[in-house]
């Protein structure tokens, strides 16, 4: 058979106990799941753990940063970094905790690009980065109130905006909804529903 790429087979054995040993202190929870290596590790610690699994164990890209918000815990947020081995063929995910006021440190003295992913997790959570230069909304629009994906964040916004052909611009007003909340009816129209439709007494009337 032949080899098409040098690149080694994608496997776990071995990987979280490796992770976990060098780490040490820094890791506070790990585990794997649905074909994942899930490394947790403490606030403080965040940058110094990407720097030794960069440097020390080829984890060379950072893919992506993503956020969970979880509102019962103390610590709600839950930030997610996502690092790829080119040279493994291997995925890690690494996560950190934090609330509305304590600063994540940023990752953007070992990887640029996450400027551009810090700020997304900023403007939808509202989670800042200790060192972030330019932590600025990258998603929302200009004088957005809230972060969107925040669990308590309602569902309508708090503004809207239109174009004002008075004015000739655009113009912010709190959201306004249409109508009240309506009453749906579910019933499968197979089963028929418990009152007349509009038009259905003219069948009835034939009908006698």
């Amino acid at each position: 058979m032949t080899v098409l790429h040098s690149a080694p087979k994608w496997s776990n054995e071995g990987v979280l106990e490796t992770l976990v040993a060098a780490l040490g202190d820094l890791v506070v929870a790990s585990h794997e799941a649905h074909g994942e290596v899930v490394i947790t590790v403490a606030r403080e610690g965040l940058a110094k753990a990407l720097e030794t699994l960069r440097d020390g164990h080829e984890y060379q890209q950072l893919v992506e940063i993503a956020g969970a918000d979880y509102p019962d815990r103390d610590e709600r947020f839950e930030v997610v970094y996502m690092l790829l081995s080119l040279t493994k063929n291997h995925r890690l995910l690494v996560k950190t905790c934090t609330d509305e006021v304590k600063p994540v440190p940023t990752a953007t003295t070992l990887w640029p690009v996450a400027g551009w992913l810090e700020r997304e997790v900023y403007d939808m959570y509202g989670v800042v980065f200790e060192g972030n230069a330019d932590l600025r909304r990258i998603l929302t629009d200009y004088g957005f109130e809230g972060h969107p994906f925040r669990k308590d964040f309602p569902l309508t916004g708090y503004q809207e905006l239109r174009y004002s052909a008075e004015e000739a611009r655009v113009v912010y007003e709190p959201v306004r909804l249409a109508q009240d909340l309506r009453q749906f009816d579910f019933t499968s129209p197979w089963e028929g529903s418990d009152y007349v439709l509009p038009g259905d007494e003219k069948a009835e009337g034939a009908a006698k």
